[in-house]
């Protein structure tokens, strides 16, 4: 875990510097303004790296961050942030433009440009900060975006994958795989501002381009679902089955036996979490996309070199 700030262990009067200071050091310098500062101030901010790019999180009692010109022009190395409103509304300014975004909703802020963002009561946000000289875009392509992103095919799935990190942000930065997330993630924020911001002949190119991505993103998420199947894949991406075994070929892997990996690895933390003790070793492969315990219990010990049983006993001992 790695929170940066928890109002909670700190005495009233300092609350409010200690907001200010840790915003700065997480996102972007700016003028951070609390509804009622005589108050009770409540506030918890979080950071998690993933490669280069990092999940922040705030949750806090009713607050304004609003970046000024002259603290824009402080920045050495633009980011854009895409946040999705997990509690109470946002209003949120940027480029003349205002909104309000509900709770589950994406907006987009550049933050080395002047903004203007807020909620009353208490409320929460968690976004995905992305360096925009990693994103290979121009500033103009990436500014468009901001002011439009429903326009992109890729808006709902680049939400969820958001959230998702969001909600899993402690498991997933200590990943060994984490590295590797972050370059998926340059890739599909690359992806969903540039279809935003270019939606014809460059919006096509970037779908294009990411394909494999979105295929790779799609079935994580889906490994549990019984009715994953390359059809499914396929008709969730609108191409042919015969066109996904093609991009998966041209990537250097079976699709199939990709899954089947996916699901032991899956499988394989799940028997360890104590959590998750109350569920037999059956039922976890089942859960995992194996109808057949015995078949499930030969893939996973060739997979790690123990039996799932063998292998939750040891990790209960571990720990």
């Amino acid at each position: 875990m790695a929170y940066i700030l928890d109002t909670a262990d700190l005495p009233a009067r300092d609350r409010v510097e200690a907001v200010r200071s840790a915003m700065a050091r997480a996102s972007a310098p700016c003028q951070v303004i609390h509804e009622n500062p005589d108050d009770d101030v409540h506030a918890r901010l979080g950071v998690w790296d993933l490669g280069s790019t990092n999940v922040f999180t705030t949750h806090a009692t009713g607050i304004r961050l609003l970046r000024t010109g002259k603290q824009a022009k402080q920045d050495a190395m633009p980011v854009v942030a895409l946040s999705v409103q997990q509690r109470a509304r946002g209003r949120h300014e940027q480029f003349g433009r205002r909104r309000v975004v509900a709770p589950g909703e994406l907006m987009a802020v550049d933050l080395s440009a002047p903004y203007d963002f807020s909620w009353s009561g208490p409320g929460g946000a968690g976004c995905l900060q992305v360096p925009v000289d990693h994103l290979g875009l121009p500033v103009d392509v990436v500014r468009r975006a901001i002011a439009d992103l429903p326009r992109s095919p890729l808006h709902r799935l680049v939400t969820d994958h958001i959230a998702h990190l969001v909600a899993n942000a402690d498991r997933l930065a200590a990943d060994p795989a984490a590295p590797a997330l972050g370059a998926a993630n340059v890739e599909l924020a690359r992806a969903l501002l540039l279809s935003a911001g270019q939606p014809d002949r460059h919006g096509r190119a970037a779908l294009a381009e990411t394909l494999l991505t979105r295929v790779r993103t799609y079935v994580r998420r889906h490994l549990t679902d019984p009715d994953l199947s390359p059809a499914a894949i396929a008709g969730a991406h609108h191409i042919s089955v015969r066109h996904l075994y093609q991009l998966c070929a041209r990537a250097g892997f079976s699709l199939e036996q990709w899954i089947i990996e996916e699901r032991l690895a899956g499988a394989h933390d799940e028997l360890a979490r104590a959590t998750d003790a109350h569920r037999t070793v059956a039922l976890t492969a089942r859960r995992w996309g194996f109808a057949d315990p015995a078949h499930f219990t030969r893939r996973f010990r060739a997979r790690y070199g123990l039996t799932p049983a063998e292998w939750r006993r040891a990790a209960r001992t571990d720990s």
